[in-house]
């Protein structure tokens, strides 16, 4: 049975860091392109990070340069190292793998920024 588990979430203070994490199983990690996606109280959901099964990585524009996304295939995990955190960054966050049709979600993970 697929499972993807995030953690990490929390309540942080602006410019503040978090480090969220994606447990994976169930299904062959290390084959799967995987993506964060947040989404914030009345907004649609959006892709912010993206790592493929080679290690290549890309970000949304408002995320760049303070977020950074990485796995550990031994682990079966990715990760979403976030940092100089700011209050719109709040958001259920949410662990995506993708691979030849297939596609998993996790459950998400909150993120709240705020003094």
């Amino acid at each position: 049975q697929v499972h993807l588990v995030e953690s990490g979430g929390g309540l942080v203070q602006p410019g503040g860091s978090l480090r969220l994490s994606c447990a994976a199983s169930g299904f062959m990690f290390s084959s799967y392109y995987m993506r964060w996606y947040r989404q914030a109280p009345g907004k649609e959901r959006e892709l912010i990070a993206g790592i493929s099964s080679t290690g290549g990585t890309n970000y949304v524009d408002s995320v760049k340069g303070r977020f950074t996304i990485s796995r550990d295939n031994a682990k079966n995990t990715v990760y979403l190292q976030m940092s100089s955190l700011k209050p719109e960054d709040t958001a259920m966050y949410y662990c995506h793998a993708l691979h030849l049709g297939y596609v998993y979600w996790g459950q998400g993970t909150q993120v709240t920024v705020s003094v």
